[in-house]
């Protein structure tokens, strides 16, 4: 960085200090646990210099010293978890309404909040790349980018179908209705990454950008949609005022998903993540949300549920997390299909 040319070139200059930031970061996480851990060993050596009065007064102050080591231990054994080669990239997380019509696009449009909050909570920036609103109502599909330090090892656990059961506020009978999403996380890769894209396979396509209008929303074809032909992937991008940064998101994009199919097809059956993430129906998901008749949530990879309905929908979804990772990740789905 102290090369007189380093900011000559901003976009590798920038992944360059993007890359010392989280180094820091992961250097700071030990020497802060290595400070904890020698502030609890005086604390212990001071009560055993002192008498049993004096030891009690320190009795508390240990206590909440155990308690912080022990969440910080927690926290540094789930990162060593994260071993993938693009782990601590940047996420591309899309979520797809399925089965259920105008109840699968309004299931779509939470799940896009229940994402959105859980980033927030975890201190990720969070960029969105598409929105296609529903017929009706909601979302029929969303594309968000989260970034920052393990963002794609984190959030690869909510990569499958996920199943909604609540009264619908769209019939006016107060039936219950079952709804499906899928969601679909890549790591954004980086330029290192050497994956041919030939112009004669793609198909591009321009449009108006959806929105609630404004200076220049809906007055230019500035979003993009480009189609992979040889692979059928589509994506599309329609965030930025400019066409031509649209287009550069946009096969940023698509790079990412070629190399994720590409990582895809070299993993066995059971472990490949699309395998895993099904049909969007019965019998495929990875997680139920049961709002009516009672309040559940249900990782059904793991078996980790909770009552506590809002609290999920607002984004606390670390404990599923945190126990997909413990139980495998991507083996924790084979391991339940087998027990199945």
């Amino acid at each position: 960085m102290s090369a007189a040319d380093f900011w000559d070139h901003q976009e590798k200059a920038q992944t360059t200090t993007s890359e010392l930031s989280g180094l820091k970061q992961i250097i700071k996480e030990a020497d802060d646990f290595k400070s904890q851990l020698d502030d609890l060993q005086t604390l212990v050596a001071l009560v055993e210099e002192s008498d049993e009065e004096e030891a009690a007064l320190y009795e508390e102050e240990i206590l909440e010293s155990v308690e912080k080591v022990s969440t910080r231990i927690d926290t540094l054994e789930l990162q060593s978890f994260l071993k993938g080669r693009h782990d601590k990239s940047n996420a591309i997380l899309t979520i797809h309404a399925g089965a259920g019509g105008t109840e699968s696009c309004d299931w779509a449009d939470m799940l896009f909040r229940m994402y959105n909050r859980w980033a927030e909570r975890s201190g990720y920036e969070v960029e969105i790349q598409d929105l296609q609103p529903g017929e009706e109502a909601g979302l029929s599909r969303a594309t968000i980018s989260i970034k920052g330090l393990n963002a794609y090892g984190y959030s690869k656990a909510e990569r499958g179908v996920h199943r909604l059961v609540r009264i619908s506020p769209f019939d006016s009978n107060k039936r219950r209705h079952t709804s499906f999403c899928s969601v679909d996380v890549i790591a954004e890769v980086t330029d290192d990454i050497e994956i041919e894209i030939k112009d004669e396979d793609l198909r591009v396509d321009t449009f108006r950008a959806s929105g609630k209008g404004g200076q220049h929303v809906n007055k230019t074809d500035s979003a993009i949609r480009i189609t992979h032909l040889p692979s059928g992937i589509v994506v599309s991008c329609q965030n930025e005022r400019s066409q031509h940064k649209n287009r550069a998101t946009a096969m940023s994009i698509l790079k990412s998903r070629l190399y994720e199919k590409m990582e895809d097809e070299k993993r066995s059956e059971m472990e490949k993540f699309y395998g895993e993430k099904g049909e969007m129906g019965w019998g495929n998901q990875i997680r139920s949300y049961v709002f009516q008749p009672y309040q559940m949530v249900k990782d059904l990879r793991t078996g980790v549920e909770t009552s506590n309905v809002q609290g999920v929908m607002n984004g606390e979804l670390d404990a599923f997390i945190h126990a997909w990772l413990r139980a495998g990740g991507p083996r924790a789905r084979a391991d339940a299909i087998k027990e199945d």
